[in-house]
């Protein structure tokens, strides 16, 4: 496990550093619980916190409290408490600002390593919970509710300096395959599709037959490039069925980020170009109209 341990002693830190460091955990030891906040807040790798009551400038519970809210947000993270003192008040205290666990200080190597093991027990059915809510179970794909929080941080790191790009993807005349071949036929099509996306960039299945996908640090010319490959990628498909492969293609919209837009004007510009390329044919990508005089659509 990664491990930050916060205590205003650097002895007991170097004591439960030994205690833990033998047995492969990678620990990352501070005196001063706001560093220690600041850290784990930006190395989701942390999966463990172990945090004496009586450090500063933020208070043992306080910063339980802050680092419970960073791992109910979508990661996996166990908080222990260590204190001299075991009364109930204190161990009520500790639990109500979000520790799952309290240990005595100094801490026994025993104690120590079988707290732990419940917190990697704990970790893995909470990651098993996460992957649950935010994957598309047919496809593997991320789902909508789980990729619209990457889109709105994708598009505070494009604000930061950088640029991205959105294609929309529907597939085309879905329900005429679904009602000549079966639903099961349907699903192959889906996830045939949703493995092409994947990987290209930030890929989420929006719901039925639609897909989208972020490109970061790309503009709208790589992107309609990306769409136009797996638009040909689509047309190459053969989904086996009883009467013979099925063939399939998509409608693509392509749509670049604009500075002080947000998520959902990118996105929209982008179903705009979508609902054109369905309009206009099928099987095609359209660019939103706006980038155009920009660039070549394809």
């Amino acid at each position: 496990m990664h491990i930050a341990i916060v205590d205003s002693s650097r002895v007991v830190l170097k004591l439960v550093a030994g205690l833990l460091e033998p047995r492969g955990h990678v620990i990352e030891p501070f005196t001063d619980s706001a560093q220690a906040l600041d850290y784990i807040s930006a190395h989701p790798s942390i999966t463990a916190l172990i945090t004496s009551l009586e450090v500063r400038p933020i208070s043992g519970l306080e910063l339980c409290w802050a680092a419970r809210l960073l791992g109910d947000a979508s990661r996996p993270l166990s908080i222990i408490v260590m204190s001299s003192s075991r009364s109930t008040h204190t161990l009520a205290e500790a639990l109500d600002s979000g520790a799952d666990d309290f240990i005595e200080k100094p801490p026994s190597a025993e104690e120590l390593h079988a707290r732990l093991r419940a917190a990697e027990r704990l970790n893995t059915m909470q990651s098993a919970l996460i992957r649950l809510a935010e994957t598309d179970p047919l496809t593997g794909l991320t789902n909508r509710r789980a990729f619209m929080r990457r889109a709105h941080e994708a598009v505070a790191d494009a604000g930061a300096g950088g640029s991205l790009a959105a294609i929309l993807v529907d597939i085309d005349h879905f329900k005429r395959i679904n009602d000549a071949h079966g639903h099961d036929v349907g699903d192959e099509a889906i996830k045939a599709v949703a493995s092409l996306i994947s990987g290209n960039g930030i890929a989420g299945r929006l719901g039925g037959e639609e897909f989208a996908l972020l490109l970061p640090d790309r503009d709208i010319a790589r992107a309609l490039v990306v769409a136009e490959r797996l638009r040909r990628r689509v047309v190459a498909l053969r989904i086996p069925a009883e009467g013979g492969p099925v063939k399939l293609s998509c409608s693509f919209g392509v749509s670049a980020w604009r500075s002080g837009e947000t998520v959902d004007g990118l996105l929209k510009r982008a179903d705009i170009a979508l609902y054109e390329a369905k309009s206009t044919g099928r099987d095609r990508v359209v660019s939103a109209r706006e980038e155009r005089p920009l660039s070549k659509a394809c």
